[in-house]
Order: structure tokens, then C-alpha cells, then sequence
């Protein structure tokens, strides 16, 4: 039987675990915990939300727009906190 997303997601979770180091896992934790507490998380936009137009790098550092890249086809954003 095919593991669920959630299924799927805790195995990353717990695999990520045995490779960041605990002092990082710590800082990491105290982040995530600040963030939710300042309510800025109810402010996101959900799933299916319509994003604002934005320019941004990407990562080769160049700079593209939303709007170029939705006119070649449907945006997928994929957010990640950083290098470790």
C-alpha cells in the first residue's frame, strides 16, 4: 500500500533529523516556534491563494518576474529556509 503525504513527510522529517546536527535542530525548533507565536503565519497565503506579481533571483541569480514566468505555463514557488 502507497504511504499517505503524511506518512511520506514524517519519513523526511525524521530522516532530516539524524542529519542536522541538535544545536541546529534547537535553533531551528526555537525559529519555527517564534514565527507561529507573532501570528504572521495566519497572515500567508494558503493553498490555492493567488499570489501577488513579484520579481525575484532565482537560483542562478537571475532575475525573473511571475508574470513572465506564468505566461510559459502554470508557477510552482518552493520556499526553503536555508543552506545547512
Amino acid at each position: 500500500m502507497a504511504a499517505t503525504l503524511e506518512q511520506r513527510l514524517a519519513a523526511i522529517r525524521a530522516a532530516s533529523e539524524k542529519q542536522i546536527p541538535e544545536d541546529a535542530q534547537k535553533i531551528m525548533h526555537r525559529v519555527t516556534e517564534e514565527l507561529q507565536r507573532s501570528g504572521q503565519a495566519e497572515k500567508a497565503i494558503g493553498e490555492g491563494d493567488q499570489a501577488p506579481a513579484f520579481t525575484l533571483p532565482n537560483q542562478d541569480g537571475k532575475i525573473v518576474s511571475s508574470d513572465e514566468l506564468l505566461s510559459q505555463g502554470p508557477l510552482v514557488l518552493s520556499f526553503f529556509r536555508g543552506h545547512w
